[in-house]
């Protein structure tokens, strides 16, 4: 493959930090210029803002300007989404404005369900960290401008891997999870393709919630960060417990509040667009 370049005028619903550091992905590193690198299916890609253009550079599999827009979601209109949520009420408001350069990556289903069972109870740097070395160790290699990355395994390569072998990654409690998961998917007892035809989102999250690993915030999480793109779920975790209870509930113990709540708020609030006014919430309290 040879390298190719794309550029497209920057947009104000583009920046490199809010979409790459919004806790949607794992394998997009910055480098000393600003920009990020990353790896997503057979691509290493090189992402950069120069003056008022964005920037792509690398390795890809099909024409750069189709997976980017693809990967990117650039078909979709952020801004009406933003200003359409913007009306919702002023705390969401604010948090458009605080991250308003977000954008929910269309990421491999296989890779974002694998990544996010791994991310249950860990932290970013070790996720990342686990996620590499299972690449390199069961990934294919890709050289690009003297430096070799590693493609995210797929389940036939991953199921090369006993669970000793997974733990040696260092995934702990979740290498068991890994693996049974890894086997349901390579044998089709949950495939993934008819998955990826299912609309309803209910129906789409009782098949996830089989997989050993996924609970209902794993299960939202991938499909609203995969092409599943299913933008009506609210993933809860401790930020956006935090940040629906001071914004919305106000209880004494924001532990007492439960996520049924939380998401019946979500569902009422935010309707169909959920999904993207939890990012924007999310962001904004963790980061702030």
């Amino acid at each position: 493959m040879n390298e190719q370049v794309y550029k497209m005028n920057l947009i104000e619903t583009f920046n490199l930090v809010h979409i790459f550091e919004c806790g949607q992905c794992f394998r997009w590193n910055i480098e000393s210029d600003k920009s990020y690198t990353g790896v997503f299916k057979n691509n290493v890609l090189n992402v950069k803002i120069d003056g008022n253009q964005i920037v792509f550079k690398g390795i890809c599999e099909n024409d750069i300007k189709e997976t980017v827009t693809e990967y990117f979601d650039l078909k979709r209109d952020y801004e009406k989404i933003k200003r359409d949520l913007s009306k919702i009420d002023e705390p969401l408001k604010n948090s458009i404005k605080y991250g308003s350069g977000i954008r929910l990556l269309n990421q491999d289903l296989w890779e974002t369900i694998i990544s996010f069972i791994i991310s249950a109870n860990n932290n970013i740097p070790r996720i990342k960290g686990i996620i590499e070395r299972m690449s390199k160790q069961y990934g294919k290699p890709i050289n690009w401008q003297n430096k070799t990355y590693y493609t995210f395994p797929e389940a036939k390569e991953l199921s090369k891997a006993s669970v000793e072998d997974l733990r040696k990654l260092g995934l702990g409690f979740r290498d068991q999870r890994v693996y049974e998961t890894t086997k349901l998917i390579l044998t089709k007892q949950v495939d993934l393709n008819e998955l990826l035809k299912q609309k309803e989102s209910k129906k789409i999250k009782e098949t996830l919630l089989t997989l050993p690993g996924v609970g209902p915030k794993v299960a939202d999480c991938i499909m609203l960060f995969s092409t599943l793109k299913c933008l009506d779920v609210f993933p809860v975790d401790v930020w956006v417990r935090r940040v629906m209870n001071e914004l919305y509930f106000k209880l004494p113990e924001e532990t007492s509040l439960k996520r049924e709540q939380i998401e019946k708020l979500a569902r009422e609030k935010y309707g169909s667009l959920a999904g993207l006014a939890q990012q924007y919430l999310f962001y904004w309290k963790r980061d702030a």
